[in-house]
Parts: C-alpha cells; structure tokens; sequence
C-alpha cells in the first residue's frame, strides 16, 4: 500500500504534525545587561571533516576543505574575537572535536562558550528517537571532557530536527536549542502544547555565512553574493535588531568565513556594533539565561 500524499491526510494527522513542536512566549527582557539595547550573539559551527562525513562522504579534498576550517578558519576567528574583546559560542561535532582535541580547550579557554552539534554532523531528522538520544549523549559527554565544561546549548546539524529532538534536549536537562526558525528573537519551545522551560535562540538561513558563500558540486551551488554584500545584510540585520531592543543572531562557520578575503566581514560586525553602543556581546548561553530569567 503506497502512502497518502499530504493532501490526503487526515485533520489529525497535519494538527498533530505542527502541533509537535511550536513557539510559546517571547522571552524579550525588557533591557540586556548593562542597560545594552541589543544583544549581539554570534555563533561559529566547526563543522570542519565532519561536514564531509556526516552525510556519509569520504572525499579526500572535501576532508581537507573541512581542514582549513581548523587549521586556518578558527586561530582567525578567534583572533578578532581576542581583539575585540567579543565572546561566542561555538557548535561542535563530537567527532570534529575529537579529530582535533585541542580546538575545544582552547576555545573553552579563551572565554567561549562550546555547544552540541550532533556526533558526526548527522541529519537528526533522518534517525528514531533511540539513536538520535544516543547519539547526542556520547557528544555532550565527549565535548564535556575535551573542553572541561557541561555543554548547555544544543545546534541540530543542518538545523534538520526530528520530532523527538526537543524531548532530548529538555529530558537531557539543557538550557537552549538553536536550530529553528520560528521567531526573531528568543522563545520558550512547547512540547504538544506544554511549555518545556527550553529556550529557543532561532537561527535564520539569511543569517548564516554558507547561504552566500559555500560550493558545493552536489546539488551544484557556487556563491553568488560578495562579502560586501553579505555584510550590507548583516549589518542591516543588526541595525533592525538594535532598533526593537532584540537580538542579533549570526551563523559562521570556520571553512566558509575564514578565508582572507571574509574574515574582514566578523571585523567590521564587531566594529559597527562597538561605534554603535549599547550591544552587549554575549554567547548563546547568556542571552537564553538573561531571555528566560527577565523576560516581561
């Protein structure tokens, strides 16, 4: 028996379906620390060999692309973050931390936060619930070693959940998920209508580095915008943001912005945001803590 296209399912089947997982209410404090207008929270996914190997690939030069992401992409990354005195947060695949062990130390001790992300950079929405729940307690315990801190922040790789990620996450006792797109700015996650006291720091594709700037052979994608113009967007993303007294939320990772010819875009982020005043820069961990403690 061939199953139902979706324009045969029942009232019950599609209710349920966007039921599972929905955004209860926004967690906007009314003031950031310090008095700040906006908060800055940006976020760097080290993806490195295992972006390669999470979809099951075994390409040699893929794997080093992925390399430079660790060996070039994030000594820079840190580096401008060093100089402007910014912290962030950094998602790691366990399997990415353990090809590299150093990495999660330093980051750790350079004053960043370290966040999950995945084991191997697997599509979470592809696997049950018993794996998937594996899966992510073999990683936080893996970072919690190499980096020495309980890792409280979750990032689905790809941002492709499955209807029992939430579940985990809550019953794993963390603090936040950044993998949905459901609001601007933080929310408390519901769970088939119950509040979970989870806090949603929401990703957006047009806040992310790799929209613009990745290639791929397949699917075929080559970047299509220039680092001056992805600049105008984030930029533009930050202006908004400060202007409600919100948050801005960007994605970068190591292999994509690290280059010379972008690095100069994380620079002049952190630059604009400074000569603008009251932005308080803040890992994810700190703004869903100061979202879920002082929201209105």
């Amino acid at each position: 028996m061939t199953a139902p296209k979706p324009w045969e399912w029942p009232e019950e089947r599609w209710r349920g379906l966007v039921a599972r997982v929905r955004a209860g209410r926004r967690l906007r404090p009314p003031s950031w620390p310090g008095g700040a207008r906006c908060a800055v929270a940006l976020s760097f996914d080290c993806d490195h060999e295992t972006f390669e190997m999470g979809a099951g690939g075994e390409a040699i030069g893929r794997l080093a692309w992925g390399e430079f992401g660790r060996r070039v992409g994030v000594p820079r990354i840190l580096s401008v973050l060093e100089r402007h005195g910014a912290p962030a947060t950094f998602f790691c695949p366990a399997v990415a931390a353990l090809i590299g062990p150093e990495e999660p130390a330093r980051i750790a001790a350079a004053g960043h936060e370290i966040g999950i992300h995945g084991w191997i950079h697997e599509n979470t929405s592809l696997l049950d619930a018993a794996t998937e729940r594996e899966l992510i307690l073999r990683a936080r315990d893996t970072l919690a070693k190499l980096s020495g801190r309980d890792p409280v922040g979750h990032r689905a790789a790809q941002w492709d959940t499955s209807p029992h990620t939430v579940a985990t996450v809550k019953e794993l006792g963390l603090l936040y998920d950044s993998s949905l797109m459901a609001d601007e700015e933080p929310y408390e996650l519901l769970l088939d209508g119950a509040p979970t006291g989870l806090v949603e720091i929401p990703v957006e594709w047009l806040r992310d580095d790799a929209v613009y700037f990745l290639f791929n052979r397949n699917p075929a994608t080559r970047p299509y915008a220039t680092p001056e113009d992805v600049l105008r967007i984030f930029l533009r993303e930050l202006d908004a943001a400060w202007e409600e007294g919100s948050v801005f939320q960007l994605v970068m990772h190591p292999f994509v912005i690290g280059y010379r010819s972008r690095i100069w875009i994380l620079e002049e982020i952190l630059r604009h945001a400074a000569a603008k005043g009251g932005c308080w820069f803040a890992t994810h961990a700190d703004v869903a803590r100061h979202a879920l403690t002082h929201a209105a």
